[in-house]
């Protein structure tokens, strides 16, 4: 039979391989992480994971650990997988707005419409006159972005969606100005003012 200690060790454990753990919708395991984050940290460093856990935004994941020189790499627990062109587009369009959010001040959570996601989507999808297929194009990619666990549609309000805040864990400065230079190439592109050589 488990002691308390293990049962609270093994939820927290438990919580952190289904995903991110959130202090404001999982008290019960942000409590049990938070008294037994060093048997969770060594539990997980056995197999070149690290547990992140931020406290100031209340959130927690797990992080595979880089091999450091000479180490043999362990093999990877989970694939990773290459985000698509408008995932990876709105990823960095909410990393934005939220570190536009919080200069201004702004505190508590950043909630936005869908039709404001699909504004901001909008700018760069392709030209389309079908505007239903654009639409449907931006919902595909908000959905896939929620699948991620980067937004949260709020209970019981209809197209209103949290963005969450390990958002920024994910996307730092310099991924969002690798993206910004990307993103000023395409423009161009699109709008025939590149140069040509």
């Amino acid at each position: 039979m488990r002691t308390p200690e293990e049962q609270a060790i093994g939820t927290a454990v438990i919580g952190l391989m289904r995903g991110v753990v959130y202090r404001e919708s999982d008290e019960t395991r942000w409590v049990a992480l938070g008294r037994h984050a060093g048997p969770v940290r060594d539990h997980f460093a056995a197999i070149g994971v690290d547990v992140v856990i931020d406290d100031v935004e209340g959130y927690a994941y797990l992080r595979a650990r880089e091999a450091e020189d000479g180490e043999e790499p362990l093999p990877r627990l989970v694939n990773r997988r290459a985000l698509t062109y408008n995932v990876s587009l709105l990823l960095v369009l909410l990393r934005k707005r939220l570190a536009e959010f919080e200069a201004t001040g702004g505190e508590g959570r950043l909630v936005l419409s869908r039709d404001q996601i699909v504004e901001m989507l909008r700018v760069f999808l392709a030209e389309s006159t079908n505007e239903a297929r654009v639409l449907d194009q931006a919902v595909r990619t908000i959905g896939q972005v929620r699948d991620l666990g980067f937004l949260r549609e709020l209970r019981g309000q209809t197209d209103l969606w949290e963005v969450r805040r390990v958002l920024k864990a994910y996307v730092d400065a310099s991924t969002m100005g690798d993206f910004d230079a990307k993103l000023t190439e395409y423009a161009n592109a699109q709008t025939g003012s590149g140069s040509d050589d």
